[in-house]
């Protein structure tokens, strides 16, 4: 009697699909659900952001990733349009804003 083995490419374990795609939208819901208590968009929406240098600009903001940032917890690291250069930057409170930032924001 032959046996054949077949060498698998796969390492570690891998959840079956009925278990991991209720995970999967589990942490997507709970994602989301910090984001709205956040005051921030649920999935994805323009947020105000202030990068280091001190520029402020609007930003496309989603809880779930993103293809031009790299996230770092609450803050992200990307290309600053005001100053031209990358910077990692923070959501910023309405209230915190000031006269000349609403200006520059309404210019963009």
């Amino acid at each position: 009697m032959n046996h054949v083995v077949v060498a698998s490419a796969s390492i570690g374990y891998h959840a079956p699909l009925e278990i991991a795609l209720p995970i999967i939208a589990a942490v997507v819901l709970v994602r989301v659900v910090a984001s709205v208590r956040r005051g921030r968009p649920a999935l994805a929406g323009k947020v105000i952001v202030r990068c280091g240098r001190g520029h402020v600009f609007a930003t496309t903001w989603s809880p779930l990733g993103s293809f031009t940032s790299i996230r770092l917890g609450t803050a992200r690291f990307q290309y600053c349009p005001v100053g031209h250069h990358w910077a990692i930057v923070r959501p910023v409170n309405d209230s915190s804003l000031t006269g000349g930032d609403r200006r520059l924001l309404d210019r963009s």
